[in-house]
Formats: structure tokens, sequence, C-alpha cells
């Protein structure tokens, strides 16, 4: 738009992608988000020195702020978003919900007010009827959540809940209402001007959650219909009227499986998974907010919004999805590389190689959308850019990501928030493979152990000896791939292998450029993409294929014989230790020495990505150290408790 930008940033993200990309930047102060990017003084300070005309706010921190977009109007600074009282009507969920009913949108049975404390949580419970959701009156993005089943679980509920609403939004007021069961989560996208114009440009299934936050979101929705959609997109405009609302907004809705839907609140601010919209109606959404900010009416009548084709988006997040879905890791990419060449594939990333993803902040690496001409394409798409991605140095969900995608439940869009628990009830183990995988898998990893093996025999492109033995053709090897050790038979086939694997012949060919991250492999005939991740002198590789990270162990014949003499490493007795899941910071500590603990008993308090997660006792025992604190940072790994 021919705009000049000033982003700012942390003393951490100095380096980060968009201060590079902007016109210029400048730092707010140091890492911890209250003390830069939730700074209002020290933000304030930058638009006064730099004399920005306008503040876009992006997703988080203070996109919500009502204090901040008061405090912009007080300068004569546009804030591209809504105006204050939009903000805090729909920012309060207790007053955006008796807005709601007023403008005759349909809402959830819940208690319209404040609660004081746990006993009166309990009793509030009690009138909704189990199960209960106490939420965080100011909150958003999972944080300050709790579902409750019964009396005991409300009460630890309110106390959790108001320590994470408190550290996450400054504000501990909770709400209380009925939770709804084996919901679908979707929203209507809103786009207002300041000319009493409103329109809804379709709906964003967003069910595939884990701990209240999103992971897989698609445009449109494979469950609603042209009524049931103008409807909702009906009831989401007369919301945003009734707010006199401006900007791009959000509202969000639960729908139940006979298709009614509850209105369960309204972000006024761009979401994360605006891109999906963006594809499907060719509206670029920051550009309008822009427009209708400066005062422009809106170009597009409700008649003009189309949905063409289909888009998917998968957020990649540095999570290790094999801990209960995702618990956050950190570290330095040491390889990125994104899959722009797959068509019809859009990223939005904020970091690059090098970058570093701490505990600060939010741990998403990046999202991926891909757009088709129905979702099928969309789809299949999406599988190749998630095999086409490559991220070093940090665990990420891509493997995850890729299961989801072609569950069956998925593809037939049988799907509600519950998705992940009832298609993974003891947690996410990573793709399973078929026996037909298993051979191509083993097959694949054999023939890169032999590319390797007659690469590393040639210099500079002559054999190195020249009186070495005749070319050697075949090879036998032992493959160790889970539980089982397989026999393999590699012949060497002009450019492709021929692999014996279980008695059968299979036939393997690629490029075999041992320095790309990704590797093209066709067995009989199917293309694959696969990842060669690490491997060391005793044979161990580990090979990313179909989205998971398989480990094997590669010999020779021989020594695959010989290995058996090789003493095992004795596992470590995990049941009276408790170590740290994942890097964060210690918020409470609640045994010391000599405590006698129960198992399942809450042993300390971690606090990673802004989420605080309760470390439990795995057997009853007798506390015999605390190597922690509270206020301690930790790593993943780090020893917090030993019992006797």
């Amino acid at each position: 738009m021919g705009i000049k930008t000033v982003a700012i940033h942390s003393d951490v993200d100095a380096n980060a992608v968009h201060v590079k990309m902007a016109d210029e930047a400048v730092c707010v102060g140091p890492a911890p988000t209250g003390k830069s990017y939730l700074n209002m003084d020290a933000i304030m300070e930058v638009i006064k020195k730099t004399r920005a005309q306008a503040v876009h706010p992006g997703y988080g921190f203070l996109s919500e702020n009502k204090e901040f977009a008061r405090r912009l109007a007080s300068e004569g600074v546009t804030f591209i978003g809504p105006d204050t009282h939009a903000i805090q009507a729909m920012g309060d969920k207790i007053e955006s919900k008796l807005l709601a009913k007023n403008a005759k949108v349909n809402t959830i049975p819940g208690f319209d007010g404040v609660v004081k404390d746990a006993d009166e949580a309990v009793r509030i419970a009690r009138e909704i009827g189990y199960p209960v959701m106490i939420k965080a009156s100011a909150g958003g993005g999972g944080k300050g959540m709790r579902i409750a089943w019964d009396d005991e679980e409300t009460r630890e509920g309110f106390r959790f809940s108001s320590q994470e609403a408190a550290s996450s939004f400054g504000d501990d007021r909770l709400l209380i209402e009925k939770f709804i069961d084996n919901p679908r989560h979707i929203e209507i996208q809103v786009l207002a001007d300041k000319h009493g114009n409103a329109l809804w440009l379709n709906e964003r299934e967003c069910s595939i959650q884990r701990r209240n936050q999103k992971v897989v979101e698609e445009a449109p929705s494979t469950f609603l219909d042209p009524e049931t959609r103008r409807a909702m997109g009906e009831q989401a405009v007369a919301l945003a009227k009734a707010v006199k609302y401006s900007s791009a907004g959000t509202v969000e809705f639960l729908v139940d499986s006979s298709k009614n839907f509850y209105f369960l609140e309204m972000n006024t601010r761009l979401q994360v998974e605006h891109p999906v919209t963006e594809c499907i109606t060719g509206l670029d959404l920051v550009q309008e907010m822009i427009r209708v900010a400066k005062g422009y009416p809106l170009r597009h009548k409700q008649a003009d919004i189309p949905i063409n084709g289909w888009a998917v988006e998968c957020r990649v997040y540095a999570e290790d999805p094999y801990k209960s879905f995702g618990l956050p890791s950190i570290g330095k990419l040491s390889q990125y590389q994104e899959p722009l060449h797959v068509p019809s594939v859009r990223v939005d990333s904020g970091i690059q190689q090098g970058s570093d993803i701490s505990i600060y902040y939010d741990p998403m690496i990046s999202k991926l959308i891909t757009y088709g001409s129905n979702r099928a394409e969309a789809l299949k798409r999406m599988e190749e850019a998630l095999d086409n991605y490559v991220i070093r140095g940090v665990a990420h969900n891509i493997s995850l990501l890729r299961e989801v995608i072609v569950h069956p439940r998925f593809v037939q869009g049988d799907i509600s928030t519950k998705f992940l628990p009832e298609v993974y009830p003891d947690g996410f183990k990573g793709h399973k493979l078929t026996d037909l995988e298993r051979r191509e898998l083993l097959a694949t990893a054999a023939s890169l152990y032999v590319a390797e093996q007659l690469r590393s025999q040639r210099f500079l492109g002559t054999p190195r000896i020249p009186i070495a033995k005749s070319k050697r053709s075949s090879w036998e090897l032992s493959v160790r791939l889970g539980d089982g050790n397989y026999p393999i038979a590699v012949s060497k086939d002009g450019s492709s292998f021929s692999v014996e694997v279980d008695g059968m012949k299979l036939n393997v060919t690629s490029e075999w450029n041992l320095a790309s991250p990704l590797l093209s492999v066709t067995v009989d005939g199917t293309q694959r993409t696969i990842q060669r991740l690490s491997r060391n002198a005793s044979g161990d590789t580990r090979i990313q294929f179909l989205g998971t990270v398989y480990k094997l162990q590669i010999l020779t014949k021989v020594a695959a014989e010989l290995s058996k003499y090789m003493p095992e490493k004795a596992a470590e007795d995990t049941s009276s230790i408790l170590r740290s899941p994942m890097p964060g910071a210690v918020v409470a500590v609640s045994v010391k020495p000599g405590d006698t603990v129960s198992e399942g008993q809450e042993i300390c308090v971690i606090e990673a990505m802004k989420m605080q997660n309760s470390m439990i006792a795995a057997k009853t025992g007798k506390v015999k150290a605390v190597h922690c604190k509270a206020g301690d940072t930790v790593g993943e790994g780090d020893l917090l408790v030993e019992l006797e």
C-alpha cells in the first residue's frame, strides 16, 4: 500500500523477521512481555518519537486492550481496529453475553455475573448443572479456562483459572457457563466500516484443538448448509452493528450435532487463522482494516462475497506432540526451509533459519496454509507441504498435523473439539506403519545406507585407489526398527536399488542427493518425500517418513551379529524422581523434604509459554530432596524433586 512501517520488538527479538521487514524498528524493553510488548508507556514513547499516525496491534498482547486503544485516541493516533467501546463491550465476556442476548443472538446458558469465590463457584455450577466451563472474563487463547465435572474440580478450577487470568491478563474475574459436550467450534469473520456497513465473510471451522487452542482450521466448514451459514452470518452482523463495530472481527460460535449454534465470544481483532478466509474470498483483511481505520467505506456488498475453493491451515508449533499433544520446546532453528515450492502454499511465519524459539513467547513457528479448488485437493497439498517442510533444532508438531489431516474421521468431516482426545485416547504416538509402509521405510533406509557407502568410496569423482577392488554390487544388512530386526539384501541396478525385505523385492530410485535436507524417493512407483535427520557411526539413523520420525539402526550383517555382545544402558527409575517435562519457570513448590506425598498429589507448578502446568507425584512416598524453588527457571529434563 506504500505505507511506511515501524516495528516494535523486545531485546531478544532484535533479529526477528518483522524487524527486518519494517522500514524502521525500535526496541521497547527486555524479553518478559510485561516489560516490552505489554509495556504501554514504552510503546506510546515510540509512537511519539517516530511520529506514527496509526498502530496495527496484531493478534495478541494489546490487540484487545481498551486502555491501549483509549491512550492512542487521546494522542490522536489511529488504532487499526474497532472503537474503544466495542473492545470494552466484547472483551468482557460477561457484558458481551448480555449484549448478544439483546441483539437476539443465541447464547449458552450460564451465570451472567462475576464469581466471587470457590464456594459461590460450586453453588452456581450445581444450579447450571455439570459439566461447566470456568473461564477468565478478560481471557482468550485458552488461558484461564478449566472444565469441571464435579464440586472438587470446580474448586481447583477456580483457583488455577484465577491465577492464570491474573498472570496473563492482569484481571482475575471469572465466569461460569454450561459446557456443551462434543461441540464444533465454528466462527464467522465480520468486516464493518465507520459508515454503518457490515459484512460476514463466511465461516471458519476450528474444531481441531488441544488445551482450547486451535491446531487445524479450514474454510468453509464441511458441516454447515447455506441456511445455517446465513443465520450465523446474520446474527454475527447483528451483534457487530449493535456495538457499532468497525474493522475486522470474529464472532465465535459453538455448534452442536443438531446444528444449533450458540454465541461464544467476539474477538475484536484479526484472528491468527484469517488466511483461510482470505484464500476463499480473495479479500486482504489487513488491507481492509487499514482502509476502514482511515475512514473509507467498504468496497464490497454481501452478495459479492464468494466461497471459491477450499483452504486449510495448520499451526506449526515448536512443541513435542508426544507429550499431551504438545508441550513447548525451545532451541535454535539450525535449519529451516519452508515448502514454498509446492503449488498453492502460503506460509506466514515470524522466524527464519538461526532464529531462537524462547520460553518468553508463544511457541508458534508458522501458519501453513494450502488452497485447492475443493477440500480433497487442499488436503492433498497440505500433506505434500508438511512432508516438504524442513525444521531442525527444535521439536515440532508436523507428525501430529499430518496424522490429523489424513485421518479418516477428519477426511469425512466428522470432527468436534474432542477430536484429539477421542482419536488418541492414550496420547499421540506417531504414525502406525502398515506392513507395506514398513517395507517401504526399511527399503528406503537400506538404500540410503548403501548410497552413502558408495559416495564415501569416491573422491573428487574418481575411486581413491586406482587398484581398488572391482565395484561391489550387493550388500547384506540388518536393520532394526522398533522391536524388530530385519535382514535386508540390497543390490545395485543402474541408478536404482533392488531391495529384498520380508522375502519381497522392492525397487528404490532417487537422485540420492545426500546433502539435501529433502530426499524424494520412489519405491515401486510410489513417490515419498523423506528427511534424514541424523546418523552416527554406530548405524543409528533418524528418518522422517510420512511425517513421523522413526529411529532405525542399520548395520552390516557381521556388525549386527557382534552387536549382541554390547552391554545395554539401564533405564533410570523415574517413579521416585520428578523431572521437568518442559522448559519454563517454577511458580510454586507445594512440598518440602520430609513431607509424605500420595500418588497424584501436586508437587509443584511450572509455567511455560503463559500456561500453568501442575506436576504430580508418580507414587506415594516421602520427599527426599527438593531441587527447585518458586521463581527458578528450569530446562526440560531438569530434576525437580526426589522421593525416597
